[in-house]
């Protein structure tokens, strides 16, 4: 194996395109290391982007924030403004491992190990995150929906990696809201899961709604028909009903020894119920 440290982008870029076999991008290693000690794969090359300029930065822009590729849950945490503008997704990232672990994983990491049960990926979907991505013919960006192929495949090409995410702007009047279930009372992979994100108007009615859930198919699920049985309405009874209802129908779920289908389809329904409640009273609705 064979490892190596660019100092920019471009010779990242150019040592993922040139290597022939298994290439492994290193950010925070939580996932890598441990399948390269269980003897999962054995890559040909680890490219470590750790000390690529910017990577490990929280970047204010255009109303939002670019969070590097390879800041971690702490970093992330301690972000007073990205936790406010977006807490949902800063609640997901940070129930991935223990303080240990958070001190080193990182959210594009989450991202691009691709498991339907990521703790990061849901809450980026409903925030409509996009993904800036290095490869052989420049910089171009990707929604985060769109990067997830199903379980440990992304779509990204020979070459490319993620070098950050875009956490967009938002108006005065929103918030969003994280929630999974475990078996267990933390570091656990989720059985299910669920973001949602809302916009609110000035009385309080639903105007936007984002609702994703997470390990109840190959990949993360936007619920559109959840989404639109909010917008509308304040979050009342027949609303979230409606919401859970689509929530539950949006599942593709399999069974395993951590959760049934039926379960599994259940639990999606309670959790975007609850994920909403939150993410409405956040947004500063009354109900």
């Amino acid at each position: 194996m064979r490892y190596a440290r660019p100092a920019t982008a471009a010779e990242a870029v150019t040592l993922l395109g040139q290597q022939a076999g298994i290439v492994r991008v290193l950010g925070g290693g939580t996932d890598l290391l441990v399948q390269m000690r269980s003897g999962m794969i054995e890559p040909d090359l680890v490219v470590d982007i750790k000390h690529i300029p910017g990577i490990n930065e929280i970047r204010a822009e255009a109303g939002g924030f670019r969070v590097g590729a390879a800041v971690s849950g702490a970093a992330l945490g301690d972000h007073a403004g990205v936790c406010a503008l977006w807490p949902g997704v800063a609640e997901g990232f940070q129930l991935i491992g223990s303080t240990q672990v958070q001190g080193r994983a990182t959210m594009a990491g989450n991202l691009c190990n691709a498991s339907p049960a990521g703790d990061a990926v849901p809450a980026l979907v409903a925030a409509e995150a996009v993904a800036r991505i290095e490869g052989p013919e420049g910089a171009r960006d990707c929604p985060v929906a769109a990067i997830p192929a199903g379980p440990g495949r992304t779509t990204l090409k020979k070459g490319e990696f993620i070098s950050s995410i875009l956490l967009p702007a938002r108006p005065e009047r929103a918030s969003d809201a994280y929630l999974r279930f475990i078996p267990r009372t933390e570091m656990d992979i989720a059985v299910a899961s669920c973001a949602v994100s809302l916009v609110l108007d000035s009385a309080g009615t639903i105007t936007v709604a984002r609702v994703a859930l997470g390990a109840v198919a190959p990949t993360v699920v936007l619920v559109e028909a959840g989404a639109s049985a909010l917008v509308g309405s304040k979050a009342g009874v027949p609303a979230l009903a409606a919401l859970a209802a689509a929530a539950s129908a949006a599942c593709a779920p399999i069974d395993d020894k951590r959760g049934t289908i039926e379960f599994r389809t259940e639990v999606a329904g309670v959790l975007a119920r609850r994920a909403a409640e939150t993410a409405y009273a956040r947004a500063g609705g009354r109900k």
